[in-house]
């Protein structure tokens, strides 16, 4: 039936749900519903899709781990060097590993293995290549979680409550 995006007594995005656990906690009093999608659990109760918790939650700050999908999921799998999206992407160092360079979600970038080869052991200034965005660390692992929903386009609803979206 779908996910919920629950909201903070703030409106700001605290995590995901299934359509249940937010049924529960509508039922039990400890959240409101804010959207829905047209659907019905039962005729006068409308499946939610965004939901408010009543009382604030004070949540600690979760790092998203530097992986090969999340660094691709972060660049919207596309060459930052000369927007190719396919299935021959590559990650690469802008600053490469054996001038210093680190692993770290400033330094790696996704590349096609054109770009890749081409840019080499150099920097992109030294190949004259230039990005198309600069790499940094996403903001939130929900935020980044939530993109992944919001480029599906089945909870469009849930835009207007995440910044950056």
């Amino acid at each position: 039936m779908g996910k919920v995006l629950v909201l903070n007594a703030s409106y700001e995005p605290l995590n995901i749900t299934s359509w249940r656990r937010a049924v529960v906690l509508l039922l039990k009093g400890k959240a409101e519903q804010l959207e829905h999608n047209g659907k019905y659990l039962h005729t006068n109760f409308p499946l939610p899709t965004v939901i408010r918790l009543r009382y604030y939650v004070r949540v600690p700050y979760k790092e998203i781990p530097l992986t090969r999908r999340n660094i691709l999921h972060r660049d919207g799998h596309t060459c930052q060097y000369c927007g190719y999206t396919g299935d021959e992407l590559t990650l690469d160092h802008v600053i490469p590993r054996s001038r210093g360079g680190g692993d770290t979600w400033e330094n790696i970038v996704t590349a096609c293995v054109r770009c890749n080869v081409q840019k080499g052991n150099r920097t992109p200034k030294e190949a004259n290549m230039s990005l198309q965005n600069p790499p940094r660390q996403p903001y939130s692992s929900l935020y980044f979680e939530v993109s992944k929903h919001l480029k599906s386009g089945l909870h469009d609803e849930w835009q207007k409550y995440v910044i950056g979206s």
